[in-house]
């Protein structure tokens, strides 16, 4: 059964022409030389892009590959102005980042319900003979072809917007965790990748507060490279407040693990580092006391030996262990003043970088955006060569 959740569309937009002026003049009765009376063209439809907090994925676009604005009409006699076209709204989800896709150059970002963003300006009207008329050109017999369309072949990227991302190995635990925190109910199993696509749970806090949590499918080493599911839902934790790293208590290497994943984050994007982190202990109920209170020890031990001051929480998601205790260490983390200011000042940087065209290609690839769009305009359609077959 295919998702319906899509978080990677490729688009190709055009917007509208300008059309163009009249090069009229006037001849009636009692008045045969009216002098110029020709309007002007139309302008051209625009595409325009708009937050709307009611999708939550780019579904509605996936099979909507061509997307056209309509062209300005002509002008005509009697200082006739042509029809405006009309301009397109995307409606996209907030979150949403906009590249070339024939380039890989960034081109916009729509991160709040009903922001409107001009991707595609529709093309001027051109004048009538009737604007060029003076004193001393009483009659010009010529008008102003209207200005041209704009296109462009896009690629819409969702980046999920959420206050706390998980990150973690495959069966780490990040799913039971969304599930025992909110009502989210991601499917859970014990096999790796059991997580294929993001999910969002809504946690609740003291005093009907709650925070916006991010589970995104397990990173494995080497997920920079393509490998595992690779760099398909990295992106979606680059525009959360506070990273929560989750390790399993039962693993050899706590430590370890932690500075695997921390590489990959490292690899993929280093403003990621710049992030408030957590460091979750996952599992803790096959664990007893004595031997979780060592761990403990250890791995704050090691953390401050490599100038990381980050909190470290020990839980259990099956058997509810400390689970409030962690709500209040990241409800702590997410309103310190350090990590508003950090959020302030580095979003945008994270947000405006361009793709490398060197793993452009293969991206496109894996999310089935490959194949070329190809679009023929019919007011042009002399221009092709129809061939028959043979029956």
């Amino acid at each position: 059964m295919e998702s319906n959740f899509v978080d990677y569309v490729k688009i190709y937009c055009r917007s509208g022409k300008g059309g163009r002026g009249s090069m009229h003049l006037r001849h009636v009765k009692y008045n045969p030389n009216g002098g110029p009376d020709g309007g002007d063209g139309g302008k051209g439809g625009s595409i325009i892009l708009r937050g709307n907090h009611n999708y939550w994925t780019l579904l509605h676009l996936k099979y909507e590959r061509h997307i056209f604005a309509e062209h300005g009409g002509n002008g005509g006699k009697d200082k006739c102005h042509g029809t405006d076209g009309k301009d397109v709204y995307i409606d996209v989800p907030c979150g949403t980042v906009v590249y070339n896709a024939e380039t890989g150059k960034y081109v916009c970002d729509v991160t709040y319900d009903g922001q409107e963003v001009l991707l595609l300006k529709g093309g001027r009207g051109g004048l009538g003979n009737f604007q060029f008329r003076s004193a001393t050109n009483q009659a010009p017999r010529y008008a102003q072809p209207g200005e041209p369309m704009q296109e462009m072949t896009i690629i819409l990227e969702l980046k999920l917007l959420a206050d706390v991302g998980l990150v973690g190995f495959p069966n780490a635990g990040k799913s039971t965790l969304v599930s025992a925190l909110s009502n989210a109910r991601p499917k859970i199993a014990n096999y790796p990748f059991t997580t294929m696509e993001p999910s969002l749970g809504i946690v609740g806090y003291r005093d009907n507060q709650s925070f916006v949590m991010a589970d995104i499918p397990g990173i494995i080493e080497g997920a920079s490279e393509g490998k595992g599911l690779g760099l398909r839902f990295l992106r979606h934790i680059e525009r959360n407040s506070l990273l929560l790293f989750m390790v399993p208590g039962d693993t050899e290497d706590i430590r370890k693990e932690y500075n695997i994943l921390l590489n990959e984050l490292r690899q993929f994007n280093p403003e990621l580092l710049d992030k408030h982190r957590v460091l979750a202990v996952t599992k803790c109920d096959l664990l007893d006391e004595e031997l979780v209170e060592m761990l403990r020890t250890e791995v704050e031990e090691q953390l401050k030996a490599d100038g990381e001051n980050i909190p470290v929480v020990f839980i259990s998601a099956v058997a509810q262990m400390h689970l409030d205790k962690l709500k209040d260490v990241l409800w702590q983390e997410l309103n310190a003043e350090s990590n508003k200011l950090a959020s302030v000042t580095t979003s945008e940087s994270i947000v405006h970088r361009d793709k490398d065209m060197s793993q452009f290609a293969a991206e496109l690839m894996d999310e089935g955006e490959d194949e070329d769009i190809e679009y023929v305009d019919e007011e042009n359609l002399e221009d092709y060569e129809y061939i028959e077959e043979d029956e």
